[in-house]
């Protein structure tokens, strides 16, 4: 449940998932930022087809068709329709749930957050 307040932690972004690949499998930084591209590239494609996305010990991103159905504008009152779309939900797997809980043994493949700018070693310039 998301009440607006942060845990305190940061956001891993694409960056960081691409210095991770780079500094634990070695690639250089132009191969892993391949790599992680195609992989997104993969999962986006899926879900554009509608199709379903399941990835063992993280979760399943399912994709949901809304009906088209009667809404109010809470700001006017003003009845309207709010249009039929399709939408991406995500349900993490029991295995994900189960680690964020603090209730699994966390992995050694874990993900490093590559450090701030400036605070570390800059191999590959």
């Amino acid at each position: 449940m998301n009440d607006g307040q942060s845990n305190g932690g940061r956001t891993i972004t694409k960056a960081d998932l691409v210095e991770a690949v780079h500094r634990t499998m070695g690639f250089s930084k132009k191969e892993s930022g391949e790599i992680v591209e195609r992989v997104f590239e993969s999962m986006k494609h899926t879900l554009e087809q509608g199709d379903d996305l399941k990835i063992s010990g993280f979760g399943k991103f399912d994709i949901r068709r809304k009906n088209a159905r009667r809404g109010r504008n809470p700001k006017t009152e003003e009845n309207l329709t709010i249009a039929a779309r399709t939408v991406v939900t995500f349900k993490a797997s029991h295995v994900l749930k189960q680690r964020v809980a603090g209730e699994g043994a966390r992995s050694t493949s874990t993900i490093d957050r590559a450090p701030a700018p400036g605070q570390g070693d800059d191999d590959d310039g």
